[in-house]
Order: C-alpha cells, then sequence, then structure tokens
C-alpha cells in the first residue's frame, strides 16, 4: 500500500557512561515523544540494550537522538540491529 510506513524494531546496544545517569529515563522519553513501544533496558557489561517498534522513521529520529549527544552521561558507540516488528509490545519501559 502506498504511503503507508513500515513497522520495523530496533534494537540498539549503547556503550559509555549510561548506566546510573538517566539515559533510560531520557530514552524512554524521547521514544514516547515519537511514539514508540519498547524498552530500555542496563545490561551486566554497562551498556544498555534499546528496543524499539514503529514507523520505521521513528525509529531512525530514536537512532538520531541517541547519537546526538543531548543524552544524560556519554554514549560511545551504539551497535544497531534492524528487524520485523515482532507486535505485541505497549507502552516504553525502564528495565
Amino acid at each position: 500500500m502506498a504511503g503507508v510506513e513500515r513497522t520495523v524494531r530496533l534494537t540498539a546496544w549503547v556503550r559509555g557512561q549510561v548506566q546510573g545517569v538517566g539515559f533510560r529515563w531520557w530514552t524512554r522519553a524521547r521514544a514516547l515523544e515519537l511514539g514508540l513501544v519498547g524498552s530500555a533496558s542496563n545490561l551486566r557489561d554497562g551498556r544498555v540494550e534499546v528496543n524499539a517498534e514503529g514507523p520505521e522513521s521513528a525509529c531512525r529520529d530514536l537512532l538520531t537522538a541517541l547519537r546526538s549527544g543531548a543524552s544524560p552521561g556519554r554514549v560511545d558507540s551504539i551497535v544497531e540491529r534492524w528487524s520485523e516488528a515482532r507486535g505485541g509490545l505497549t507502552g516504553f519501559v525502564e528495565r
């Protein structure tokens, strides 16, 4: 269907000073502004894993925000993976 944007899933592993600085809260706020669903979770190795589903352009906007330098803490690198949306998510949660 023309004009209908593809729904995707973005998984981003964010490395840097991103735990204990409000990074997940900031990410959740940006995701909700963009109308995305998903989660931001601390990993044992110090990274934060961001899973977001929604329109591809909104997911790309979130990734741009994560890379912008505007977040709390410090982002050194982001590894991203794109896949088909799985569905079944509501809201955006911090874990």
